[in-house]
């Protein structure tokens, strides 16, 4: 019996804890192919969870990237007493410094993070649920301790259940922009804003065989990929920040899901972009749901088209395609780029929780804890976070 099996087996078995939660039992999975099938029923319409938490996003993240970093799959699934499931939790289990750290599935890949929550009792879910939930994990598994980083507040309109848990603010905001139904383009973008960027795409427009475009084809995701692992490695040295995507592992994996298809069409990841005869202008990369874009990864050219704001006139063609289509929300990525603020107005609330497990998770979680508090502190306090580029510059 692999390892896997065994800590399913004496799961399953485990008799409901909680007369007050719904949920009466709790299995915890090492296996990928065990759980895809449940986690495959919670992706659809009844589900409530972010795009990054797909099975086939987290599925080949973990098979590439996390594997190589020794990460073991650690995937928590939550019953009523039917066995019909409630929630599933991607996590990977890592160790660091002796403590075994349960932590979302994703990495710096997944610009959200959250559990897969039948949307009935997401809705309905309560401290006694989550209390139970914590008790299980905690008394059948390994982990010392649960790190929940980057967790929206709400979705889709929905609150997320894990803001019941203690938890903080995450040291970065995400700028977010949102698109009321039916509004003109100005709601979303302003008249004054779409001259400055029609006047420097004027330029761009002189270019032979300019044009926008949505990654539609296997012939075409591979081009604009191969232009992006090309241009953003130089990027990165220009502004003197490690290239993550250099990691082992991660260009497989980012060229294995943009490739991946959708059932409802599309693929895992949108890849939109601005080019011409001679180059690839920019690239902008993310995930959608049907109801919000979310972007993952972007980059633009070296060449002297960059003079003309790119990246600035492809997010606008993204805005309008993305309204044209009914979204209600779109958002940049989690950070504070000057860009992000001249399309996102709003700030989506984003938390992160640390949960001991036991003794040495307590210590652990208190240290966690503390610094992301003094990150956020950093990052919220002008002076500080000058202070800090600084010696970030002069270390580097």
């Amino acid at each position: 019996m692999t390892m896997a099996a065994a800590i399913e087996s004496r799961t399953a078995e485990a008799p409901a804890w909680s007369k007050a939660s719904r949920i009466a039992s709790v299995d915890i999975l090492g296996d990928l192919n065990q759980a895809e099938t449940i986690w495959r029923r919670l992706e659809d319409q009844q589900h409530f969870s972010t795009p990054y938490q797909r099975f086939d996003f987290l599925g080949p993240w973990q098979r590439l990237v996390g594997e190589r970093e020794n990460l073991r799959p650690f995937i928590v699934i939550a019953y009523d007493i039917e066995r019909r499931p409630l929630l599933l939790l991607p996590l990977a289990l890592r160790q660091e410094h002796g403590v075994r750290i349960a932590c979302f599935m994703g990495g710096k890949h997944a610009t959200f993070n959250m559990a897969l929550w039948d949307r009935d009792f997401a809705a309905h879910a309560t401290r006694a649920d989550l209390d139970a939930l914590i008790s299980a994990i905690r008394a059948r598994s390994e982990a010392d301790v649960l790190a929940f980083s980057q967790q929206p507040l709400s979705w889709q309109d929905l609150p997320n259940p894990m803001a019941l848990l203690r938890n903080q603010a995450s040291a970065n905001d995400c700028p977010l922009m949102t698109i009321a139904p039916d509004a003109p383009p100005t709601a979303q973008i302003s008249s004054s804003f779409r001259r400055r960027l029609k006047g420097k795409e004027r330029k761009l427009k002189t270019l032979p065989g300019y044009r926008y475009r949505v990654a539609a084809t296997d012939a075409e995701i591979g081009r604009l990929l191969d232009a992006f692992f090309r241009i953003k490695p130089l990027r990165m040295a220009e502004q003197k920040l490690p290239n993550v995507f250099a990691d082992p592992g991660v260009e497989d994996f980012i060229r294995g899901v943009c490739m991946m298809p959708l059932a409802g069409g599309g693929h895992v990841i949108d890849i939109h972009a601005l080019e011409c005869d001679d180059e690839i202008i920019a690239i902008f990369a993310g995930v959608a749901d049907g109801y919000r874009f979310s972007m993952m990864f972007n980059t633009y050219t070296m060449s002297e088209n960059s003079r003309y704001s790119p990246g600035l006139i492809l997010v606008r063609n993204i805005v309008d395609h993305y309204a044209e289509r009914g979204y209600r929300a779109l958002d940049l990525g989690i950070g504070s780029d000057s860009y992000k603020r001249l399309f996102c107005k709003a700030n989506e609330p984003i938390f992160d929780s640390f949960i001991p497990l036991n003794l040495r998770g307590t210590v652990a979680a208190a240290a966690m804890s503390g610094v992301n508090r003094a990150k956020y502190l950093v990052k919220h306090t002008p002076a500080l976070f000058h202070m800090a580029q600084k010696l970030r510059s002069a270390l580097r």
